[in-house]
Parts: structure tokens; C-alpha cells; sequence
């Protein structure tokens, strides 16, 4: 008997390697301004979340979602900065916060749309990943 395994179907959105090189070298001109004049050294380019730190995340978020009144379906990745201590502005920073739709037995849906998906108020993200290594490393590293 052989066990047939399912393949996962492809996520909508998925890019090439080629395709995420071009994206990171158009960053960037922004990246070596916000170096340059904010932060006066390289700043930080990427964050890295352990897997088991984003599935651990899912499954928090769902439970909190679920606990204020929302059904989560999905996450927003912000860009955020540190702030400043001692006179040195703090490096860039990438958080991801929960988004959902609020529990309402007339607008329960299975599938919802950015723009019905809202952050969850009272929701809370992560933060905390790694840095890139180096902080200003391009993709790939």
C-alpha cells in the first residue's frame, strides 16, 4: 500500500528569488538615506522570527482575537523604529500585529478581504525578532 501525499497548494502573492532582489535593491536608496541622515550608520534592513516563535504567535493571536470579540484572519507587518537613547537614534524595526473582523452573526464570513480586515484593537503583536546579520545585510543572506 502506498500513501498518497498531498501536495500544499501555492500561496496568492508568492514572488521569485529574482523577484525579492529586485524588491530589496530598490529599497535601497531609502535604506542608505535613513542611514545616512537619521541614524548616522547602517540600519537595520530585516527581522527573523523562529518558525515555532510565528506559529506559537498564530495560535496566541487567534485565542486573543477570539477572547475580544474578532475572528483573526491575518497579520499586518509594520515598519517601526526603536527609540532614541543617549543621543543615537534607534535601528529600524519590523512588528507584526493581528488583524480580524469583529463577531457579528450577520457578517460571519469564511474569507475576508484586506479591506473588510482591520487591527485588532486590544490586540497584541511581536516584535523581537532577530536582526539581519549584519543589521544592514541585503537580501539573500
Amino acid at each position: 500500500m502506498s500513501k498518497e501525499i498531498s501536495k500544499v497548494q501555492a500561496p496568492k502573492g508568492l514572488i521569485t528569488p529574482e523577484q525579492a532582489k529586485n524588491l530589496d535593491q530598490a529599497f535601497d536608496s531609502r535604506h542608505k538615506l535613513i542611514s545616512s541622515s537619521i541614524l548616522k550608520r547602517a540600519d537595520n534592513r530585516s527581522t527573523w522570527y523562529a518558525l515555532e516563535e510565528i506559529e506559537t504567535f498564530l495560535a496566541y493571536a487567534k485565542q486573543q482575537a477570539s477572547d475580544l470579540g474578532y475572528t483573526l484572519d491575518g497579520i499586518r507587518i509594520y515598519e517601526g523604529a526603536y527609540a532614541e537613547i543617549n543621543g543615537e537614534a534607534g535601528y529600524t524595526t519590523m512588528f507584526i500585529m493581528p488583524t480580524g473582523t469583529s463577531i457579528k452573526p450577520s457578517t460571519k464570513r469564511l474569507i475576508s478581504t484586506s479591506e473588510e480586515s482591520e487591527d485588532i484593537p486590544d490586540g497584541e503583536g511581536l516584535n523581537m525578532g532577530n536582526t539581519g546579520n549584519p543589521p544592514e545585510a541585503n537580501y539573500p543572506q
